[in-house]
């Protein structure tokens, strides 16, 4: 399990990324849990939480485990991100947070979220599994600049160490009640200087004394010994995913579809497509054809997420229609980026896709 390798690539990641500290965790949906976790446990906070839309489902579950009713918001159908626009008139007398999702490589709007965050008194928070490496409008990496960032470096993501997470504070406060959290709600990784809980200086009884309601979502040290590894590779990785996605860009530019507008610098996850025009409403057989000669696709994240069944289990606030992310339901999907050169596939999913224009 975790030990100076994980340590070592958190000091890396928090100092690369320019955040205060930086907590390993198994997945980067734990790392969603311990910062809701924080939110309820440390800030005391209750009441509902702004969410877009469109994400993964580990964005909500841990608000439901919580006890935070979701107030969804409608996404720009550009960016696929939140749209800032929309998000004051669904704030009320309840609201006490923001959670900005930095959907498939590309940054919110944080000028703006910023600004409503401050004039509502809301914390912000972030979900930037997908977007490692991405730069916001506001010159900063997505993952640190709200109160706490969530990053995943599952195997098909950005960085991978097969599983793990990693959150990203402000402040190390807010990092020492994390890694409490982390294992078990114990005292034992705490430094003696801490302000979570004073310590006995007895290593018999500090190493089994739980002071908080935690979890058991550690790294295991051999993830972090790679992820160390792979955070040297990411400027190169970066450049060669950049490369791919110019390449995409001007590909599709002469077709009716619409692809992802950056908000700063995105680090392109993927590539995503949402059908327009003629091609509106042929998405299942251009998937259907494009998955018939090889190239998987998937849905843009889960795409409404208010239209998958497990809605019913949770408690939300929904205003407004949802007109962009009904969209890109029935009309959007993602093909994947890579370190690779892609160019003969993108050729190939263009083609296949013009050739729906005669039919």
């Amino acid at each position: 399990t975790m030990g100076p390798c994980v340590k070592q690539f958190e000091k890396e990641f928090a100092e690369y990324f320019s955040c205060k500290d930086a907590v390993m965790v198994n997945s980067g949906s734990t790392a969603n849990l311990l910062i809701v976790s924080a939110l309820a446990e440390k800030y005391k906070m209750r009441g509902n939480i702004i969410v877009p839309a469109v994400s993964w489902s580990t964005t909500y579950f841990p608000l439901h485990q919580y006890n935070f009713t979701m107030n969804f918001v409608d996404i720009d159908k550009h960016t696929l991100n939140i749209d800032p626009e929309k998000i004051e008139a669904s704030i009320n007398s309840e609201t006490c947070a923001i959670f900005a999702v930095n959907i498939l490589g590309n940054s919110c709007e944080y000028r703006k979220l910023q600004k409503i965050a401050d004039k509502n008194n809301l914390i912000l928070i972030e979900d930037n599994c997908e977007s490692l490496g991405s730069i916001s409008d506001t010159q900063k990496h997505t993952g640190s600049i709200g109160q706490f960032g969530s990053f995943s470096f599952f195997f098909s993501h950005h960085l991978q160490t097969m599983e793990g997470g990693m959150i990203t504070c402000k402040n190390k406060e807010d990092a020492d009640f994390l890694r409490s959290m982390r294992a078990h709600g114990w005292c034992r990784d705490l430094p003696e200087n801490n302000k979570i809980y004073k310590k006995s200086g007895d290593p018999f009884i500090d190493s089994f004394t739980f002071i908080l309601p935690g979890y058991s979502v550690r790294p295991l040290e051999m993830s972090g010994a790679i992820g160390s590894v792979q955070l040297k590779k990411w400027p190169e990785m970066k450049d060669k995913r950049l490369k791919n996605a110019r390449y995409f860009q001007k590909k599709f530019k002469d077709l009716p579809v619409i692809t992802q507008k950056e908000a700063g610098e995105s680090s392109w996850f993927g590539f995503s497509i949402v059908l327009d025009g003629k091609l509106a409403g042929q998405r299942d057989s251009i998937v259907k054809q494009l998955t018939s000669i090889g190239v998987e696709c998937r849905p843009i994240v889960a795409g409404n997420f208010m239209k998958n069944p497990v809605i019913e289990y949770l408690s939300f606030i929904s205003t407004g229609n949802y007109e962009n992310a009904n969209y890109i339901h029935d009309n959007g999907f993602f093909i994947g980026n890579d370190i690779r050169d892609l160019k003969e596939s993108i050729d190939l999913v263009y083609e296949t896709i013009k050739g729906f224009l005669s039919t």
